[in-house]
């Protein structure tokens, strides 16, 4: 499935904007994602297995909310960091 990569996490998979990942939940392909990348998983994932607060993660343009949740092969992910300010 493609898996859409935002710019600060690009420095882990080469620069590339989209990669291709398999998984039949989030959890399994952010585990997929981290062996072809490593590192890239914890920039996702706590260490207590939960998405961070400051990334959204969504499946065919739905947010997901843990990764539990399961994946089909033609979804498609787009991971992406929270802005903030003021």
């Amino acid at each position: 499935m493609k898996v859409r990569i935002p710019t600060p996490l690009r420095s882990y998979t080469d620069q590339q904007s989209v990669v291709e990942a398999k998984g039949d939940t989030l959890d399994a392909l952010f585990g997929e994602l981290d062996r072809q990348f490593p590192g890239l998983r914890f920039r996702v994932v706590d260490e207590q297995g939960r998405l961070r607060r400051h990334m959204k993660v969504f499946i065919n343009d739905e947010a997901a909310r843990d990764l539990t949740t399961a994946l089909g092969p033609t979804d498609e992910v787009t991971i992406m960091q929270a802005l903030s300010g003021g």
